[in-house]
């Protein structure tokens, strides 16, 4: 039965917390899990959260700190001493460890690291601190189990046992040389129905994914989405093993990248949340209803150029088909370019540039068909002049194949100049073939009924 938070369960631990009751606060937290306490604390006051963390065994409140909303996480840290955070990342493993102490200001980092009981567990959040959060340095943890392949079968299973218990799962063997270059990966199951004199160079895996140090944090998720991994081990320049990266630390990385590329999306431009300040809300969401705004402009300027035209009394009703051609040219545009996107991310974008152009138009081209024959029987049943109708429709259909055009394309042009092409998803692609679609219906409109 999964862990539910109500009303009821939360006044309770309150009630608790003020009468200081703590083995009662202690027996209720005995069964439940960290990710759990992590979720209790979150819709508590940080002063009953701190009370919570302070009272609860370290090897407990360590995870539930990793496990904390970043701002949440930052209220708390900031009513703990140096010594307490150290204690807490004490309990954690490199990686997590890095990231905490990434928060922090240079001050404080350096408190903290000192108060740091294991040295050499202090330098390696060092370590990983040089890299950026963004690579596959950042997200490693130096945590691992490897084995030497001069190593026979004994020795090898001796030295497991060793490093395993700074290891919380293992999720890989890793064989190395006697200068830490990654050779490959040892099975357990060959390792088990092997002689124990066995030479481990014998029967190890020379097959290994690994990704560089440097490596972009979206690549390696690509790569273990790709080949179905649970951990993949991590290399410098010279090939040296130096850390893994497991399957929890991507899926973090695929979610905050969702995230960003749903924000992007909706014209949103800096990572946001709902609780943040009305200042960061705006500053996040007025550059794109700013491009929105002057785009909105440069559609009347286009209308104003066809003024004349207007003027005409037999072809005032094009005035009321533009909010259709103008929504249809958007919605066309937004389809391609998520499509497009969506591709990118997931690298399925192949084959030339060419090939996906007489692809785009052949789709807008049964699209548009398909509208501009609705768009024509609907005259039909209005009484609409037939040419009239006939203008309207191939005026959408030309719409309907730039917009497709420019939907595919932008984002595209946006990948390879190493942009996020999420960005084209949202108001950019809206805005613009907003302002193509109104110029088109108005210059095919005038072309073909001869004014």
């Amino acid at each position: 039965m999964s862990f539910e938070i109500t009303k009821e369960y939360i006044q309770e631990i309150q009630q608790l917390i003020t009468e200081n009751k703590n083995e009662t606060l202690l027996d209720s937290f005995k069964d439940l899990h960290y990710a759990d306490v992590a979720e209790l604390i979150e819709v508590l006051n940080t002063e009953e959260s701190v009370y919570i963390i302070k009272l609860l065994d370290s090897d407990i409140t360590s995870d539930v700190i990793a496990e904390l909303d970043e701002d949440e996480r930052e209220k708390i840290l900031k009513e703990l001493s140096s010594k307490e955070i150290a204690e807490e990342l004490d309990e954690l493993d490199t990686d997590d460890a890095a990231d905490i102490i990434g928060e922090l200001s240079e001050k404080q980092k350096e408190e903290v690291i000192a108060h740091l009981d294991d040295v050499e567990h202090a330098k390696e959040i060092v370590e990983l601190l040089r890299y950026d959060e963004d690579t596959a340095g950042g997200l490693m943890a130096k945590e691992l189990v490897k084995v030497n392949e001069n190593w026979n079968v004994l020795t090898c299973v001796k030295e497991m046992r060793s490093q395993a218990e700074e290891v919380t799962r293992v999720h890989s063997i890793y064989v190395v040389d006697d200068n830490d270059i990654l050779k490959g990966r040892l099975s357990l199951k060959d390792l088990l129905t092997t002689s124990t004199k066995t030479a481990i160079k014998d029967v190890f895996i020379k097959k290994v994914d690994s990704v560089n140090v440097h490596e972009d944090a979206e690549d390696v998720a690509r790569i273990m989405q790709k080949y179905d991994l649970e951990a993949i081990p991590v290399v410098d320049e010279i090939g040296r093993l130096v850390g893994r990266i497991t399957i929890d630390d991507i899926v973090d990385v695929i979610k905050e990248e969702a995230e960003k590329d749903y924000q992007l999306a909706a014209g949103i431009v800096d990572d946001v949340e709902a609780d943040d300040t009305i200042w960061e809300l705006t500053k996040a969401r007025l550059p794109w209803l700013v491009l929105g705004l002057f785009g909105g402009l440069g559609s009347v300027f286009i209308m104003e150029g066809y003024e004349e035209f207007m003027a005409n009394s037999e072809y005032k009703r094009l005035f009321f088909f533009t909010p259709l051609i103008a929504a249809m040219a958007g919605n066309v545009g937004v389809q391609s370019s998520a499509i497009v996107v969506q591709g990118l991310a997931n690298d399925i974008i192949k084959g030339s540039l060419f090939s996906r152009l007489l692809k785009e138009v052949s789709l807008s081209l049964i699209s548009g068909i398909v509208l501009g024959l609705l768009i024509m029987l609907f005259g039909v049943f209005t009484n609409m002049d037939p040419i009239f109708s006939f203008t309207v429709a191939i005026s959408m259909l030309c719409v309907i194949i730039v917009a497709s055009l420019i939907g595919t394309f932008v984002p595209i042009i946006l990948d390879k100049r190493g942009i996020d092409p999420a960005i084209a998803t949202g108001p950019f692609i809206t805005t613009s073939n907003d302002i193509f679609g109104i110029f088109l219906f108005f210059y095919i409109a005038k072309i073909m009924l001869g004014i």
